[in-house]
């Protein structure tokens, strides 16, 4: 009797875990099916950025044969160059070309003859350097600038920092470097003015980084202060940190324990938007420094009229930047219990 009495307990536990299996699948399987929908969007975005970014070459005067073309070179070795680089064939069917490889990883070839995943592959990793931690600096800074203005409202820590940080914003990050420039390098000789690259393609030493991390950061950590103060703003009035506070529980545990977890789908959005900042800067604050990345090559590209290569770069950090969007999505979802 007791055994079957047990078999029975342990069948009913099983249909009554069953339905509970079945939802958690169901829950799991429109989880990714709203990730494959995000994926799918985020990339049909990013082929209609490459197809603008070949019409608005086809448009510069000039094309890669001229542009690369070697002193004293005679017309037809130019048009011989412009044959061989699919120069002469309508910008529809060498966008369609390039777009057919690009799931292989195939990036064309450059106007100089490089095989442009090659010539991409070392300051690729670089600028993925310079961006992350530019990104951990810009975050860091951003939520204790944020949660120390937080915890006295309208106090003086917190105009000091919504107008310190309104300044921050506003900078070019172009303004930013010369400053740090100047100050850094000229007056205090505290770090090199220029990048050296090691025999490997990345900067000779941590220092070199100093000063390209903190043009890109300082006005994303302005920006991104501004959106952690007014999302712990959003959260000082919810029911439940009220309830906290009227506990008795200390400002800073309230603020930890209470407000900060319910600001983090703002916040994640914040810092993603930010992501596209500090790849768009890096191109600039690579020109000045010297430093290794794509911002290097894509200025030399411009300059070439080399539409592979700008197109690789581009595809490249779009891809970054859409995954990050894409992370920033599920955190709003996971915390909000909304589509992504």
């Amino acid at each position: 009797m007791a055994g079957a009495l047990s078999e029975a307990a342990i069948e009913g536990a099983e249909a009554a875990a069953a339905p509970a299996a079945a939802s958690a699948l169901r829950r799991s399987l429109r989880a990714v099916g709203r990730a494959g929908v995000v994926l799918a969007k985020r990339a049909l975005m990013l082929a209609v950025l490459l197809a603008v970014v070949f019409a608005a070459i086809e448009l510069l005067p000039g094309d890669a044969a001229s542009a690369t073309s070697e002193r004293g070179e005679s017309a037809a070795d130019t048009a011989a160059r412009r044959h061989l680089l699919g120069l002469d064939r309508p910008v529809w069917e060498r966008f369609l070309d390039w777009m057919t490889a690009l799931p292989t990883g195939d990036l064309g070839t450059s106007a100089r003859g490089e095989r442009v995943t090659g010539l991409l592959a070392a300051p690729f990793p670089n600028t993925l350097l310079l961006g992350a931690t530019a990104f951990g600096v810009t975050l860091a800074a951003a939520l204790a600038l944020g949660c120390w203005a937080a915890l006295r409202p309208g106090g003086a820590v917190d105009r000091i920092a919504g107008f310190t940080s309104g300044i921050a914003l506003a900078l070019p990050e172009f303004v930013v470097s010369v400053g740090l420039l100047l100050v850094l390098s000229l007056w205090t000789g505290w770090l090199p003015a220029v990048t050296l690259t090691a025999p490997d393609g990345s900067p000779a030493s941590w220092t070199m980084l100093v000063m390209p991390v903190l043009a890109l950061a300082v006005p994303q950590i302005g920006w991104n202060a501004r959106i952690v103060r007014g999302a712990l703003a959003d959260q000082a009035g919810a029911p439940h940190v009220t309830a906290a506070r009227l506990d008795g529980l200390s400002p800073r545990r309230v603020l930890l324990r209470h407000a900060l977890p319910g600001a983090w789908p703002a916040i994640a959005t914040g810092a993603a938007t930010s992501t596209g900042m500090l790849l768009g800067g890096a191109v600039v604050v690579e020109t000045l420094f010297n430093f290794p990345g794509l911002g290097t090559v894509l200025a030399g590209a411009v300059a070439d009229r080399d539409t592979p290569v700008i197109a690789g770069v581009v595809a490249c950090t779009g891809a970054v930047i859409s995954l990050v969007l894409l992370g920033a999505d599920l955190i709003r979802a996971r915390t909000l219990g909304a589509r992504p």
